[in-house]
């Protein structure tokens, strides 16, 4: 530090000028390093290497004055020596040029380039060049081809989470895919515990084939994919089947209530149309409901909409006032005996029901 501290502008350039040069050089940094060494020795600081027996940096820096050093320069070296020094002065005079950034890098900058020939329709060539699509940090199999238009394909983590969902479904994937699907709902949900709040994401999840069977499902996790396709996998375990008049309707007006939300579904005639709550519409269009009019009273709380609509829809499998099978109250949302059917009216009624579009 002394001999830094004691040189003047100049000098400070010129010892500036051969650090720099010594960082630049990777790979060669031995060949770099003695025009530092000279300044030094110059200046009156022996720098020697480490040996072995004491390997502390403290002995490897001698002060043994500027004259000193001037004298040991000035002793003639050897031939191989003498070479080094004549190219590592040589390259140091050579202006460091800048990179040209306009200039394409083979492996930095890739390009690819799609010609469009003539045409019957278009007498025009084109041409569509590509750059910088494929990063450089990752690793493409060989042989793979460029799809231009395609997007990057889905992670690792989607693909292993796609493969339990389907492992977990009761039905095919491909019957699975032909399902019309819907996300009903999709919230933050807080579990408050003596430890602190657990945040997690719950997903509301519909599913019908549009001709009779319909179902909904929850899932919540903290990932918001793995609780999306729990969900998904809950709404197909729970699809129901309903009685439809016509395929199009209900067969009877139906009426329920559930906190303080009130239902009433009345069955309309062919080209009414679905006239209702929008989540309503939803569950309806699922099932292969084509004509129904609905009504919402008090609460038109979501939630409570579509669980009071599929209270209505499904009949569930308990017997119906028997509470939960075992001495206990049964759930709110089993309470209800599902959509009415042809055989039930038949016996309330006391008559037959007969078709007229015969």
């Amino acid at each position: 530090m002394e001999v830094l501290s004691n040189l003047d502008a100049k000098e400070e350039d010129e010892f500036d000028q051969r650090w720099i040069q010594f960082e630049m050089e990777e790979g060669n940094e031995d060949k770099a390093l003695l025009p530092v060494l000279e300044f030094f020795l110059g200046h009156g600081l022996l720098i020697t290497p480490p040996v072995p027996e004491d390997p502390s940096p403290e002995r490897c820096a001698i002060i043994v004055g500027p004259a000193v050093g001037k004298k040991i320069l000035k002793t003639p070296l050897d031939a191989r020596w003498q070479k080094m020094m004549d190219e590592v002065v040589k390259s140091s005079s050579k202006p460091i040029p800048y990179p040209d950034l306009m200039t394409p890098d083979a492996l930095l900058d890739p390009r690819d380039v799609l010609e469009l020939p003539p045409t019957p329709d278009n007498p025009f060539h084109n041409r569509v060049i590509v750059r910088n699509h494929r990063s450089v940090f990752h690793e493409y199999p060989e042989g793979a081809e460029d799809d231009l238009l395609s997007d990057e394909a889905e992670s690792m983590e989607e693909q292993a989470e796609t493969d339990s969902m389907a492992s977990a479904l009761p039905v095919p994937m491909k019957y699975y895919q032909n399902l019309y699907q819907s996300i009903l709902m999709r919230r933050a949900v807080v579990q408050q515990t003596g430890k602190g709040k657990i945040r997690r994401v719950a997903f509301m999840v519909l599913v019908g084939d549009g001709n009779g069977l319909v179902g909904y499902g929850e899932g919540k996790h903290s990932n918001g994919l793995v609780a999306l396709n729990a969900a998904r996998v809950a709404a197909v375990k729970n699809m129901d089947w309903i009685e439809r008049f016509e395929k199009r309707t209900i067969w009877t007006e139906m009426s329920t209530k559930l906190g303080a939300t009130q239902l009433i579904l009345r069955p309309r005639p062919v080209g009414f149309g679905l006239r209702c709550n929008p989540f309503l519409h939803q569950i309806l269009r699922a099932a292969g409901l084509k004509d129904i009019s609905a009504k919402v009273w008090g609460s038109r709380n979501k939630l409570n909409v579509i669980k009071a609509a599929f209270r209505m829809l499904h009949a569930g499998h308990a017997p119906t006032g028997m509470g939960d099978g075992v001495g206990g109250k049964g759930k709110k949302l089993s309470k209800g005996w599902g959509v009415r059917g042809k055989d039930e009216l038949e016996r309330a009624r006391g008559r037959k029901l007969i078709s007229l579009r015969n």
